[in-house]
């Protein structure tokens, strides 16, 4: 039999657009004006945010942001890329918008790989004699992600865990002079993130993890949500992941955010400046 070259490149799931954005208060503004204007301000953008909170699979979730990056984060999961627009419109359309000014964003769709299958399921394909990129080679390929996806669809489609604190952070895998990621073997980096796995789910009672793609949305290559009630923990499991071979060699980092949560029932408290509890 013809020997046959496997793809390098794992099977993905995906499920939920994401959609993070952060914002500055324009503080000077929003004293300067009126009583009025900012109690009807907030009114309606109580009632929107709590309205969005409420979406489920299709919810939002307001944080207020600590440092100099912004004041104000909203994150957004959404079954659809236009449905994340509506989103965005929406809080820009508020009474609320003309005092919010973007300082970042990101957009991603929740990911799950399946590096512990690719490999197994190429191997079947390829001992049927099938040629990658063939007619039944795709078949057995979507057979196989259409299993997972009704396996994995809580997964694929989470509600924003109702936790108090949040951390993000976009990350990439790095592709160096003498360490490149994307040239190691499948089996390899099979391994590798086995191993980071095993560290998230020793904190599975503690911090809840949501996975993002961005490669071709944003300008890094995932996205990594923390949801957790004690803070301390995103410095504990991000430390300990340190020492993986796969972030230790290969991870890359960009800024962090870590937001509080401001229930929109609560936004009143936290535009007079103060932290609801």
């Amino acid at each position: 039999m013809t020997h046959i070259q496997l793809p390098e490149v794992p099977l993905t799931l995906e499920g939920s657009g994401v959609l993070h954005q952060m914002f500055r208060m324009r503080w000077l503004d929003w004293r300067a004006a009126s009583w009025e204007e900012r109690e009807a301000a907030v009114r309606e953008a109580s009632a929107a945010f709590t309205e969005m909170e409420a979406g489920g699979a299709e919810g939002s979730a307001f944080f207020a942001l600590l440092g100099h990056k912004g004041d104000l984060m909203a994150i957004h999961f959404r079954k659809s890329f236009d449905a994340l627009a509506v989103a965005e419109l929406r809080l820009r359309s508020l009474k609320l918008g003309g005092f919010l000014e973007p300082s970042a964003s990101y957009l991603s769709v929740v990911e799950l790989g399946l590096y512990e299958s690719t490999a197994k399921t190429y191997a079947q394909l390829a001992e049927k004699g099938f040629e990658p990129g063939s007619e039944e080679w795709n078949a057995g390929i979507e057979e196989v992600l259409e299993r997972q996806r009704r396996a994995m669809a809580t997964r694929l489609w989470p509600e924003i865990p109702p936790s108090r604190y949040v951390c993000f952070y976009p990350m990439n895998r790095f592709r160096g002079e003498h360490k490149n990621w994307y040239q190691l073997p499948m089996a390899e980096r099979q391994r590798q993130m086995h191993e980071h796995g095993l560290v998230g789910r020793r904190y599975a009672g503690t911090v809840k993890q949501v996975i993002s793609g961005s490669i071709g949305f944003d300008d890094w290559e995932w996205g990594v949500d923390l949801f957790a009630d004690d803070p301390v923990q995103f410095k504990k499991i991000i430390y300990e992941m340190r020492f993986d071979e796969v972030s230790a060699v290969y991870g890359l980092f960009g800024a962090f955010y870590f937001g509080i949560r401001i229930p929109g029932s609560r936004l009143g408290e936290f535009l007079a400046g103060e932290l609801p509890r």
